[in-house]
């Protein structure tokens, strides 16, 4: 990642879980020409078949070989002197440095543009949200795919000179994650709160977590049963905060004062939020609900992406009349603590993920059995909504455990684990509004 944004590549970070579909459309969106993958899964088997259907220059294999790729491990070498091919090359700050895949309400993923500044932005993240220190060792469970590993993993964390914590694994345990934060001596730990609602299941007391000085969350709603139980189990606050792909941390619960239960915190100040009405007024008072934009008026603050790649209309949607649209709605109290209240539009946030239900309907609808369907997200204990999938069928077909189980393998088969529906139910007929458009709120 460092090399690449050294050179004035722009890096996109990819989740291991995508399947050959999924980079398909992002090879061809984003235009890339090089990709780098691991061997190690069946990822690259995915990759590799998407590469036959696409113009990709070059084709790196990493762990492992593969035919038409080239091995990493055999052609890395590094020379003592590094000279650039082109020295009249100079990297400026607007330029495009890295590149997020996010899902929103069109059926295909949008792409974040970065520009190079946007390391900066995330040292107030690192510092003074997650309060990382330049002797500790900080910890964010976030796989590398996803911005949060740019909120956690490198650029803040790095800048503030602090030791990067990394563990892979295959599947998570709760039991595994508590044990290395205890043998490794991790001092500030971050997880979305699906994470805690495990933790809150395991016996703490077997543990000693004396080197842990602070815990985050984000990318989801923490609830306060939660909140209270992490905190008596570990003698932490959990603090929260609030932001985005195209962003650094806007909101949260920052060291310099004490943790305000069930709040996402209060404004970064490197950021002029404001909450706009329908209307796109200010709001001013107190516990009144708007949409969290940020003022750009005057500057574009360090840290906001630059553009939606490729995407005109998304981008002017997005920057519009001096700010920038989060799409996510909250309140504020009268002590000036804000409070998610949810999305403006129908993006379902799951187990700290942002999924698509356009993305996922446009898939299903390749089943042969199904003849229209809408997906919604429906609460959940543990990952706060799952994946609910309401199904018409095509004459012909009848409900039945079987066809459940077969489109379930089908979607395994197409799409990324997260995006699996975890409920499916038949249905004679949608519910529709009564200009007909499908009511996505219905359970």
């Amino acid at each position: 990642m460092i090399a690449l944004c050294r050179l004035g590549a722009i890096a996109i970070p990819a989740t291991e879980q995508l399947k050959e579909h999924d980079f398909v459309w992002r090879i061809n969106a984003a235009k890339i020409k090089a990709m780098i993958v691991t061997a190690s899964s069946n990822v690259i088997d995915e990759a590799d078949e998407a590469r036959k259907k696409c113009d990709v220059d070059l084709l790196i294999s990493v762990n492992g070989s593969r035919n038409g790729w080239q091995n990493f491990e055999k052609y890395a070498g590094f020379p003592s002197v590094f000279e650039r091919k082109d020295n009249s090359y100079e990297i400026k700050k607007d330029d495009l440095m890295l590149m997020y895949f996010t899902s929103g309400t069109t059926a295909y993923p949008k792409i974040v543009a970065h520009t190079q500044t946007y390391p900066l932005g995330h040292f107030f993240t690192a510092k003074y949200w997650q309060g990382v220190e330049k002797n500790g060792i900080h910890f964010t469970l976030a796989e590398t795919g996803w911005a949060k590993a740019g909120w956690g993993k490198i650029f803040g964390q790095w800048l503030c000179g602090t030791c990067v914590f990394v563990y892979d694994f295959r599947r998570f345990k709760s039991d595994e994650i508590l044990s290395l934060i205890e043998k490794y001596k991790i001092t500030t730990f971050c997880a979305p709160a699906t994470v805690f609602r495990m933790f809150e299941k395991e016996d703490i007391s077997k543990y000693n977590f004396s080197s842990l000085k602070r815990l985050t969350s984000a990318g989801e709603p923490l609830d306060s049963k939660t909140f209270n139980s992490i905190k008596e189990k570990f003698g932490l606050s959990i603090n929260e905060g609030f932001g985005q792909s195209e962003t650094p941390v806007l909101i949260g619960n920052f060291v310099y004062f004490e943790t305000k239960k069930d709040s996402m915190g209060i404004p970064n100040p490197l950021f002029e939020l404001a909450l706009l009405d329908e209307e796109g007024k200010c709001i001013s008072e107190p516990f009144k609900v708007g949409e969290i934009c940020i003022n750009i008026s005057e500057e574009h603050p360090f840290g906001l992406l630059k553009e939606y790649y490729g995407d005109e209309e998304q981008t002017a949607k997005a920057f519009l009349n001096g700010y920038y649209h989060t799409g996510d709605t909250a309140y504020f109290d009268d002590s000036g603590f804000y409070y998610y209240k949810g999305r403006v539009d129908d993006v379902i946030k799951s187990s700290g993920y942002r999924i698509s239900p356009h993305e996922i309907e446009t898939v299903l609808l390749q089943h042969p059995s199904i003849y229209e369907c809408f997906v919604s997200g429906v609460p959940d204990e543990i990952r706060g909504k799952i994946i609910k999938a309401t199904i018409v069928l095509k004459d012909g077909y009848s409900p039945s455990e079987d066809l459940k189980k077969s489109i379930s393998e089908f979607m395994k088969s197409k799409t990324a684990p997260y995006k699996h529906p975890r409920i499916i139910e038949f249905v004679e007929s949608l519910p529709r509004t009564f200009s007909g458009k499908v009511k996505r709120n219905s359970k």
